[in-house]
């Protein structure tokens, strides 16, 4: 049984960071693309950050690009999403999931975690 489990969510003011983790079991992080999404109150869930399969190519969306990283930790099959330089804008429950390949269409992607919730306030 596959399951996806985020954390590291929290309160955080702006300009600050956060380190949000994805850990899996029962799938290998390496054979799948993880991609981190992200939903507001009131709005649809959006892409945010994909990580390919193998080489581990990452991609990110405009409104986070410079400011969040991507990473996986293959021995801890792990996916990690370093936010820095945080907007209120970035408030969202975020999302883990995994897809065959990185795209920003959630319909592709197979398995999800519960989330974790991001507040980026004063």
């Amino acid at each position: 049984q596959v399951q996806l489990v985020e954390s590291g969510g929290g309160l955080v003011q702006p300009g600050g960071s956060l380190r949000l983790s994805c850990a899996a079991s029962g799938l290998p992080l390496d054979n799948s693309a993880t991609g981190w999404f992200r939903q507001a109150p009131g709005k649809e869930r959006e892409a945010v950050s994909c990580i390919s399969s193998g080489s581990g190519y990452s991609y990110y969306v405009d409104s986070v690009r410079g400011r969040f990283t991507i990473s996986r930790d293959n021995a801890k099959n792990t996916v990690y999403l370093q936010m820095n330089s945080l907007k209120p804008e970035d408030t969202a429950v975020y999302y883990c999931a995994t897809a065959w390949e990185c795209t920003w269409t959630s319909a592709e992607y197979d398995y999800w975690g519960q989330g974790t919730q991001v507040t980026v306030s004063s």
